[in-house]
């Protein structure tokens, strides 16, 4: 059972899985950092400083009374929110992953693309059947005539 096991775990495309799941963590990782380091804070300071991670509607408060600046200290709290700040955020790190694997995607369609059949520049010759230039007249492995 160990040997089959083995057998399957080193076939190529379990390993090629694994290796996919591992880079799409770290890729996801620098997607994440992208929105909420570089891409929202310019978006918040255009809005009017307003900074998307610590948007979040108070739902009931907790044990100790509000007002909460930040989901983090309603958190801690005991407070329930709806945090759709960090939901703005998840929705624009997903739409620059899907516009990565897009890319990616369309850039491998690209690499595995058969290239058009090249135009034929030879003929078959009508007595000896060899092929023969398109231009060519007269046949050069038979001599016969060859039809225009």
């Amino acid at each position: 059972m160990w040997q089959d096991f083995k057998a399957f775990i080193m076939r190529g495309n379990v390993m090629d899985l694994a290796v996919a799941v591992v880079i799409g963590a770290a890729f996801g990782a620098i997607v994440k950092s992208l929105v909420d380091d570089i891409i929202m804070p310019p978006i918040g300071l255009a809005l009017g400083h307003i900074d998307f991670s610590n948007l979040f509607v108070l739902l009931k408060e907790g044990t100790t009374p509000g007002p909460y600046p930040t989901p983090a200290q309603a958190k801690a709290a005991a407070a329930v929110t709806l945090n759709y700040g960090a939901f703005i955020n998840t929705i624009i790190a997903f739409l620059i992953v899907a516009l990565a694997v897009f890319v990616i995607v369309r850039m491998v369609s690209k690499l595995y693309a058969k290239p058009a059949p090249a135009a034929p520049n030879t003929k078959p010759c009508p007595r000896c059947t060899l092929p023969v230039p398109l231009a060519a007249t007269r046949c050069p492995n038979c001599t016969s005539d060859i039809a225009a």
